[in-house]
Order: structure tokens, then C-alpha cells, then sequence
């Protein structure tokens, strides 16, 4: 009885295969817990993936990703453990598969696309399959971005610009896909547009001479003195990071592209020849003063002098001693110049003329 055991034993030690550390084998999973696999390998012993060797995913509930039944390879790290187990890994497996697809991208630079995992103080790290990639701070982003933390859990595309794994050094590189990517819409941009083409744009930026305007490839400037036909103190006070706005392209030089909100069909000037003809009466605001007279804006792009020999019967040394900024007055229109845009007020005339009519009536 004891030879026919021997026999069955020996029979079946025959029938079970032999392994080695380093053999990838495949396995049929028997058993899963949170943090342990346990794999029908067809050998003598059965074969275990712990969780630090399935994934370098931290705190994955393996349950949730293996159920029994399922057909996996894995990879024989020791054929005992010291208690007649064998250990497996499916990670070093799934990361020399990795390398291998990383190593095909690297050198058809191929765009790669995975989510950040972890935000590091240099840089962001994503995962791929189960490779780990670093991503420079440099090469995230074509500008400079202090705060990373908005990449985390968000999905990106990249290049392998780098790749070493004997040094576990596998580089990614987001920021010349963004330099391809503008430099592809600017050139598309410029060989779109002309100068006298009314386009929409976003507002990208504010500085107290003027805003940069996103025409999508290219950035425009809209200086202050092109906001309007009338005067803008602050570029703040007329836009918002984000407003969308139709600019007129005015100049393009290289590769700069200046604008403009002064559309021609909207230019103050057309008419004023019959809204200021000489011998007007009209009313306007003081804009701004000099020694020699006051401006008066009759209307947002119109201003108007009025000479400080004008502005009273008396004498008057400066403007400032009887006008404030911002003053209405009241002034009768005694030259008008279209080709030079200037017209000339008197409040002296407008006086004179208003006592002329008093005696005419008194008579």
C-alpha cells in the first residue's frame, strides 16, 4: 500500500510543472483578499501576489480589480518563500511590459496620455500601465506655473524625452507638445488674418498701457490710446481678464499684431462738421487744462479748445483760476477744422452775443 502511494506521489510530482525564479508562469486566481491574490499555478504549491507586488497604485483593494476565476501571468520572484509558498508579482511583469511600450514611444515620440497621480515640489508624476514618469516643472507648461496642485487626478498629454530605466530615470515632457501646438495656431492665425479684419478675441491681460488680447494663436496688444475714440484712464476700468471682445486688427509687423476699437464707420469726426459748425452753441465737459486753455469734450473722440483769452470778458491768467476738470460749460463754436480735428470754443463770444440780444430786445 505504501509503494502505490509512493507511486501516486511520485506520479504526481511528475504531472506538476517545474519552476524557477525569474519564469513568468500563468495562474488561475483561487482566492482574493483586500491585500493578497492567490494563484493555481499548477504547481506543487500555489502561487501569491501581495498587494505591493500587483500594483505601485497605494491602498488598491484588490478585490476590486481581480475576481476568482480570472487567468493572469505573472512573474516568480521566489519559488520558496519559507513556508512552501511561491511569490509572484505581476507588477515587475506589467512595468518590463511598460518599459518596453515607453521605449516604442521614446523613439517614434509618440504622444502618451495618462493622469497625474502625485504633484511633486519638481515636478508631477503620472503612471504609465505601471511605469512611473516624471514630468519636470520646466516641461509642464511653456510658462512658468508656481502652483502645480491643479494638475493632480487631471488626465495629460506628454512626450518621452528621456528614457533610462536602469536608472529608473523616465522623463516626460508636456511642454513642447504646447510650443508645437501654439506655434502650429499662430502660423494658421497669421495666414488667416489681415490688417483691417474685425476679429473676436479674450482677454488675456491688463497693464495700465493696454490689454493683450487672445486672438487663438497669437496675442494682439490693444493699446489704451485704441480703446475708444475718447480718452481711457485704466485699461482695468473698461475690461476683465476673460472678456470676449471683437478688436479691428490694425497692424501686424512680424509676428506682432497691434488692434484697435476705433472702427472707422463709428469715428466721431464723419458728422461733426454739422454737429459743431461755426457758430454753434454747445456744451461740454473740461477734460483736462493747460496754461493756454481748457480742452472741452464735447463728446467721447471730440475735444475742443477753448483758448484762455476766451473764457471770460475779464482777464484770466491761467484756466484752472475759473474751470475745474470735469466742469460743464457752455461755449459758442468759433472755428472748426476737419482736416486737422480741432475746433476752437469762446464763452467770451457767447456772452457778447447773448448781451447783444438782451439790447435788441430792450430797443
Amino acid at each position: 500500500m505504501s509503494e502505490m502511494n509512493n507511486e501516486f506521489e511520485q506520479l504526481l510530482e511528475e504531472s506538476l510543472v517545474t519552476i524557477h525564479n525569474g519564469e513568468i508562469v500563468e495562474g488561475t486566481v483561487i482566492s482574493v483578499k483586500e491585500d493578497e491574490i492567490i494563484l493555481n499555478i499548477g504547481y506543487k504549491a500555489d502561487g501569491i501576489i501581495t498587494r505591493n507586488e500587483y500594483s505601485n497604485q497605494s491602498g488598491i483593494d484588490l478585490r476590486e480589480v481581480v475576481k476568482e476565476g480570472d487567468k493572469m501571468k505573472a512573474k516568480v520572484l521566489k519559488v520558496n518563500d519559507g513556508e512552501g509558498q511561491v511569490l509572484l508579482t505581476y507588477k515587475r511583469l506589467a512595468m518590463e511590459q511598460s518599459n518596453e511600450h515607453i521605449r516604442e514611444a521614446f523613439e517614434n515620440h509618440t504622444v502618451l496620455k495618462a493622469t497625474v497621480t502625485d504633484v511633486l515640489t519638481g515636478g508631477l508624476s503620472v503612471v504609465v500601465e505601471e511605469t512611473k514618469v516624471f514630468i519636470p516643472a520646466s516641461l509642464v507648461s511653456d510658462t512658468y506655473e508656481k502652483d502645480l496642485s491643479k494638475y493632480a487626478g487631471q488626465e495629460i498629454e506628454f512626450v518621452i524625452s528621456e528614457f533610462n530605466p536602469k536608472k529608473r530615470r523616465i522623463i516626460g515632457d508636456r511642454k513642447q507638445l504646447l510650443v508645437a501646438e501654439k506655434k502650429k495656431l499662430q502660423e494658421e492665425l497669421f495666414a488667416r488674418i489681415h490688417v483691417g479684419d474685425v476679429v473676436e478675441g479674450t482677454v488675456k491681460n491688463l497693464t495700465d498701457f493696454g490689454a493683450f488680447i487672445d486672438l487663438g494663436g497669437a496675442d494682439g496688444l490693444l493699446h489704451i490710446s485704441e480703446m475708444s475714440w475718447g480718452r481711457v484712464e485704466n485699461p482695468r476700468k473698461v475690461f476683465n481678464v476673460g472678456d470676449k471682445t471683437k478688436v479691428l486688427i490694425k497692424d501686424i509687423k512680424d509676428d506682432k499684431i497691434a488692434l484697435s476699437l476705433k472702427f472707422e464707420d463709428q469715428n466721431p469726426w464723419l458728422n461733426a462738421a454739422d454737429k459743431y459748425s461755426v457758430g454753434s452753441v454747445v456744451k461740454g465737459k473740461v477734460a483736462r487744462m493747460a496754461d493756454f486753455g481748457a480742452f472741452v469734450e464735447l463728446e467721447p473722440g471730440v475735444d475742443a479748445l477753448l483758448h484762455v483769452s476766451q473764457i471770460s470778458r475779464e482777464h484770466v491768467d491761467k484756466p484752472s483760476d475759473v474751470l475745474k476738470v470735469g466742469q460743464e460749460v457752455e461755449a459758442k463754436v468759433v472755428d472748426f477744422n476737419s482736416e486737422d480735428h480741432k475746433i476752437s470754443l469762446s464763452i467770451k463770444a457767447l456772452l457778447n452775443d447773448n448781451d447783444q440780444e438782451e439790447e435788441e430786445v430792450t430797443e
